[in-house]
């Protein structure tokens, strides 16, 4: 299972627009070259990791104190909780799953779709959840809820420099491929030519200049 390829070009041009560093120029490590270099993150695995277990004790206790609470909360609250938990539990199924693939297989498509469901989406959903006090908060969900935020606040900050490492990777590779295509094929210098190539573009030249200089020196 994969993203739709138009979705990954889109993700993918996102990518190398804002995660390109334009100062650097070769392998992290000068005795490396690009192909050789690991850029998965293992801080941002072992965050997923214990976030697949942590979920589902977080959608649990949410889900527990909603029922509690259901009753005095009003309905303009009741219909936004419903919402957000039906709608937080899709983009954290789809989350993780983009942050396993993205991350263990260096696919930067799938890293920056985990990266923008992270900041934009879940990341807001849980502080809403936790500093909105017309939900009437109990104290075990500001405290999942605040677990929550962390594990999303450092997946943010792992996923980009993660990108950034993957997207100057591909760009350092890149490069490297075609030094290495001008290494096979090189375009030859002028001054390298034989003399009938020096002569061809010498033959060129329009007889009218050689019988300018000609004129020139008989009216002197």
């Amino acid at each position: 299972m994969s993203l739709p390829e138009p979705l990954r070009r889109r993700l993918g041009s996102f990518s190398r627009t804002v995660f390109t560093d334009s100062h650097r120029t070769g392998p992290q490590y000068p005795g490396d070259r690009a192909d050789n270099e690991i850029v998965s993150s293992l801080p941002l695995q072992m965050s997923l990791y214990f976030n697949v277990y942590f979920f589902p004790f977080w959608w649990l206790s949410t889900v527990v104190m909603l029922h509690l609470k259901y009753p005095v909360l009003s309905d303009y609250y009741k219909f936004i909780l419903v919402t957000i938990m039906i709608l937080a539990s899709l983009i954290e199924v789809i989350r993780l799953y983009l942050g396993y693939m993205g991350n263990l297989q260096e696919k930067v498509p799938e890293l920056a779709g985990f990266w923008l469901l992270s900041l934009l989406l879940q990341l807001p959903i849980t502080l809403f959840l936790l500093f909105n006090e017309g939900l009437k908060i109990q104290p075990l969900e500001r405290a999942v809820h605040i677990v929550f935020a962390l594990f999303l606040t450092f997946q943010v900050v792992a996923a980009f420099v993660t990108l950034k490492r993957m997207v100057n990777k591909l760009a350092t590779h890149f490069r490297l491929n075609e030094f290495d295509q001008l290494e096979e094929h090189p375009v030859p210098d002028f001054y390298s030519l034989g003399k009938e190539e020096r002569a061809v573009p010498m033959a060129g030249r329009s007889p009218s200049a050689g019988w300018g200089s000609h004129t020139e020196g008989l009216r002197s």
